[in-house]
């Protein structure tokens, strides 16, 4: 690679700067200090490994790094919302699904999150809600169904006769 770019005579930028035509919207190429330019996809991937291992606060780190350097990032708000409600940060959690849903709408995964996150506060009717309109869009999904199941049994546990109030 050092041979074929030392056969140049001059740098790509400077063939940008001499070319005869000027392209429409100005010059194409960017400076380093004109953008933030992230090589890899990092901060997402350790992000997800650290929710897969049960650590959520290093993932919600990891995930919050993650839009901030890429705010239009679905798969890292989508994260960052998950990992908020594993450490109990369910105002922060709401805000990161809210990001979400204004990048990439109301999807599967994230009616069925925030189905879960209302389960987790103890919401259950706003749960259901979510799992099913989740579950209309997508009426095969296991985990949606696993997820109604799981709040249907909740529903057994905590619900008690009028008699039994105090």
């Amino acid at each position: 690679m050092a041979t074929s770019l030392g056969a140049c005579d001059y740098t790509t930028r400077e063939a940008a700067i001499v070319a005869p035509v000027d392209p429409p919207g100005g010059d194409p190429v960017q400076e380093p200090t004109d953008v933030k330019y992230y090589p890899s996809d990092e901060p997402v991937r350790m992000g997800l490994e650290q929710y897969n291992r049960g650590n959520y606060g290093i993932a919600q780190r990891y995930f919050k790094d993650a839009v901030e350097k890429s705010p239009k990032d679905l798969t890292a708000w989508v994260g960052l919302a998950a990992s908020y409600d594993k450490i109990r940060r369910f105002d922060l959690a709401d805000q990161a699904y809210a990001q979400a849903i204004r990048l990439g709408g109301e999807s599967v995964q994230i009616l069925n999150d925030q189905g879960y996150s209302l389960m987790l506060r103890g919401n259950l009717s706003g749960a259901r809600r979510k799992f099913e309109k989740a579950y209309a869009l997508d009426p095969g999904n296991p985990v949606i169904a696993n997820n109604l199941e799981l709040l249907n049994g909740s529903r057994k546990f905590i619900e008690r006769p009028p008699n039994n109030q105090p």
